[in-house]
C-alpha cells in the first residue's frame, strides 16, 4: 500500500516558487523518509479533466493512505484523506487588487479544500493566522513549515556603480511605488543604481534621481538573479504582506544584506533582516543609505551564519514529520 501520494504537476496557476517548492519536496522525501512508500502522480493542468476527473479515478484505485497537494489547485473531490499547502491568502489580504475569479476561487473552492483537509501546511505564522481568520481553521490543523533554500557557489554580478535589488513580481500589493520614491529619496551624494528583475516598464523608468539609474534585467534564469542579488549592497522588499518571500533567504544565505517591509517579514527571519514601517519611502531610503555605506555588513553576516539550517532538506523532513502526524 502507498503511504503518501504527492501531486508532482507544474501547472500553468502555479507561481515559480511553488513549482520549486513541488519539485525539491518530489526529489528529496523518498530520500530523506524511506520508510514511507512515497510516490508522485498527477498529469495536465489545473481545472482540467485530468485535474478533476483522471485525477480523483487514479487516487481510487491506488487507495494511498495520505495524499499531500502541494498546492491550492486540487481536485473538487479527493477521494482519501489529504494534506494541503497553501502558500498565502494573499488574494482574501487585498480584494481590491485580485481579479474577480480569484476572489472567488480563494473565498469557496480554497476554503473548502482547507476545511476538507486533514491539515494544512504553510510558509509563515502570519499565513497560518490568516488560515483561521479567513477559514476558521483550528490551529492544530495547521502546520509551519518553512521554506528553504539551498545556494550554490555563486560569483557576484561587477558593475562599475553601487545598486540595491528588489526580485520578484509587480503585483499592486509589491508596492514598488515605494522602493522606486525611497531610491529617489537616497542622499543625492551617493551613486546608486535601481535594479528591478523583469521587463522594462516605462511608467517606472521615467523616475529619475541624480546620480543613478533604474536597471530592468530582463528576463532571466534563476542562477542569474541569485547573482544580481549577491552582488548588490541590499535586497529591497516593500510588500504589503508575503507568504514566504524566497528571494529575501536567498540574500540573507548570500550575506546580502535586506531591507524589508515589516508585515513581509517570515517569522524565521524577523531578527536577521532590517524592517521598516511598510509605505515608509523616508525610513527605507535612510536603510538604503546604511547598506550603501556598509553598515549592515556585520548583521548580514550574522544573519548568513545564523540561518544554515534552512534548506530544502530541512522543508522536506518537517513535511515528512507532518504525513507521520496523520497517518
Amino acid at each position: 500500500m502507498i503511504d503518501v501520494a504527492f501531486d508532482a504537476r507544474l501547472t500553468t496557476h502555479m507561481s515559480v516558487g511553488m513549482r520549486q517548492y513541488a519539485v525539491e519536496l518530489a526529489a528529496r522525501i523518498p530520500r530523506l523518509a524511506p520508510e514511507l512508500r512515497f510516490t508522485t502522480f498527477g498529469s495536465g493542468d489545473n481545472f482540467d479533466w485530468h485535474e478533476q476527473i483522471a485525477m480523483p479515478l487514479g487516487i481510487l484505485r491506488s487507495k494511498p493512505r495520505l495524499v499531500h497537494i502541494p498546492s491550492p489547485f486540487a481536485p473538487a473531490f479527493v477521494p482519501a484523506p489529504y494534506v494541503v499547502t497553501i502558500h498565502d491568502l494573499i488574494d482574501l489580504n487585498f480584494p481590491e487588487w485580485t481579479k474577480p475569479n480569484a476572489r472567488w476561487y480563494f473565498r469557496n473552492v480554497v476554503r473548502r479544500t482547507a476545511l476538507r483537509a486533514r491539515c494544512v501546511i504553510t510558509d509563515d505564522e502570519a499565513t497560518a493566522r490568516d488560515l483561521s481568520s479567513f477559514y476558521g481553521l483550528a490551529p492544530e490543523r495547521i502546520a509551519v513549515v518553512p521554506l528553504g533554500v539551498d545556494i550554490p557557489e555563486v560569483e557576484a554580478l561587477a558593475r562599475t556603480v553601487p545598486y540595491v535589488i528588489y526580485a520578484g513580481n509587480r503585483r499592486p500589493h509589491k508596492d514598488l511605488r515605494t522602493i522606486v520614491e525611497a531610491w529617489r529619496r537616497v542622499d543625492p551624494s551617493l551613486e546608486l543604481d535601481l535594479v528591478l528583475t523583469g521587463v522594462d516598464d516605462e511608467t517606472i523608468r521615467l523616475a529619475r534621481r541624480e546620480r543613478g539609474a533604474i536597471v530592468f534585467t530582463g528576463e532571466l534564469a534563476h542562477a542569474e538573479v541569485l547573482r544580481w542579488i549577491k552582488g548588490a549592497h541590499a535586497l529591497v522588499h516593500a510588500a504589503l504582506r508575503e507568504g514566504f518571500g524566497l528571494p529575501l533567504l536567498e540574500a540573507v544565505r548570500m550575506g546580502t544584506p535586506v531591507i524589508c517591509a515589516e508585515p513581509s517579514v517570515p517569522s524565521v527571519l524577523r531578527t536577521h533582516v532590517q524592517t521598516f514601517a511598510a509605505g515608509n519611502a523616508e525610513a527605507l531610503a535612510r536603510a538604503i543609505e546604511q547598506a550603501v555605506r556598509a553598515e549592515m555588513s556585520e548583521q548580514a553576516a550574522r544573519a548568513q551564519r545564523e540561518t544554515s539550517d534552512l534548506t530544502w532538506d530541512r522543508c522536506a523532513e518537517l513535511t515528512a514529520g507532518v504525513y507521520r502526524r496523520f497517518l
